[in-house]
């Protein structure tokens, strides 16, 4: 199976010739794909640029007579995109390389994100020292900075195209050794997704126990955007068996604007796939900020909690808990299989509890009243006197959800 090489080899013709011939001396096949529009290709492509334009429902005449650079990009990844899923479909995919700048890695990871995990990943890229969430999205893409701009086979290009050529050499030989890959034994367990903040550690680590003694792998993450994102994309993908979401606190940086949401979908994967799901409310007495001076001049009067020098929490009010209940009620109830929501009475993270700094009974009052009132029948509700962190919360949490996927099961 070859490593797909994807680029405008109409302005990097050179560069991806380079890292074609390091990965053919690794003992690599190479399938290399052309997303350039203007110049002639510096390197021949194994598909042409007019193959990836139809693939993205146009034509590359068509691309060049709109003469919009930003438009084309677009197209271009949409066209890499769609082809690096019909290869992986075929089984003709063993990895994918790209290398560019903004526009490059635009493509590049369009078709990355579209290959499932573990599947090798490398983008070298002049934006892999910013902000690459956009870019890596929720798969394991490999980013590596290219340190000069990818404009020639220089002292400083050369070193790392090298290395970004060697590291998919690495992992396409590991994979073909079967390394790092489960055992049967563990691939047979079901897989179950769990939602985890620092605040709700207690509950989740003693819930996670417990379902792993009864046979489950489980899956933990840490709810700061990307991480419900990247849950939400594999319970879509029909990889999970049972959800335990105890912390949507993401649904509070989405409402209230804090820095950690994962957006609008956060919650609806499982209710669509008709996954089971163990609902909770951790950590939706606070939202994220950065540093102190980050936090907008609005909330200037509210209440606050410096969680460490980088993260300032905002302690959420009644009124916007009246509609995270709202909007966690309704998405339950849309749901298409087994769903609970398991309320803690006694607070919602570590410092929602008697005598610590975000305990506001008033608040969780109105989170909890708004779940009660606009749940629908078919969403099992389970009020505990508990608080979240409390071990009984974690276990039955855990067993409430274990016995849900032995339902479905049988």
């Amino acid at each position: 199976m070859p490593v797909l090489l994807i680029g405008t080899f109409d302005t990097k013709g050179p560069e991806f010739g380079f890292v074609r011939e390091q990965l053919l001396a690794g003992g690599l096949e190479i399938l290399a794909i052309d997303a350039g529009v203007q110049g002639e290709p510096g390197l021949k492509p194994d598909l042409t640029r007019e193959e990836l334009f139809r693939a993205a429902g146009t034509s590359l005449a068509d691309v060049k007579r709109a003469g919009d650079r930003g438009q084309a990009v677009t197209t271009a990844a949409r066209g890499a995109a769609r082809l690096a899923s019909k290869l992986m479909v075929e089984g003709k995919v063993e990895g994918v390389l790209s290398l560019g700048g903004s526009a490059g890695t635009t493509i590049g990871t369009a078709a990355m994100q579209a290959l499932p995990l573990g599947i090798p990943k490398v983008m070298v890229s002049t934006l892999a020292s910013g902000q690459v969430r956009p870019f890596v999205g929720v798969r394991d893409i490999f980013m590596l900075h290219a340190v000069v701009d990818i404009s020639g086979v220089n002292r400083i290009s050369r070193l790392v195209l090298t290395n970004a050529a060697q590291a998919m050499i690495g992992m396409v030989h590991a994979r073909r050794k079967g390394l790092g890959q489960a055992p049967t034994e563990s691939a047979d367990r079901p897989l179950v997704t769990a939602t985890m903040f620092g605040v709700t550690t207690p509950c989740v680590e003693a819930a996670r126990k417990q379902l792993e003694g009864q046979g489950n792998e489980v899956l933990v993450f840490h709810a700061t955007g990307v991480g419900g994102q990247t849950m939400e994309g594999l319970i879509a993908d029909g990889l999970v068996a049972g959800v335990l979401d105890i912390t949507t606190t993401e649904l509070a940086d989405e409402l209230v604007g804090g820095v950690l949401s994962a957006g609008p979908d956060r919650l609806t994967a499982a209710a669509r796939r008709g996954t089971p799901q163990v609902i909770s409310v951790g950590a939706l007495d606070m939202v994220n900020f950065g540093p102190r001076d980050t936090v907008p001049a609005k909330y200037a009067e509210r209440r606050f909690h410096q969680h460490n020098a980088n993260v300032t929490l905002m302690r959420t009010t009644p009124e916007e808990n009246d509609l995270l209940g709202k909007e966690i009620a309704l998405k339950a109830s849309a749901a298409q299989g087994p769903t609970a929501i398991l309320l803690p009475l006694r607070g919602v993270s570590a410092i929602d509890a008697e005598g610590q700094p975000f305990w506001w009974p008033d608040a969780d009052r109105a989170l909890f009243e708004s779940i009660r009132l606009w749940r629908s029948p078919n969403v099992e509700l389970v009020e505990l006197d508990l608080h979240i962190n409390d071990p009984a919360f974690a276990a039955a949490a855990a067993e409430k959800l274990q016995t849900m996927m032995a339902k479905k099961k049988a």
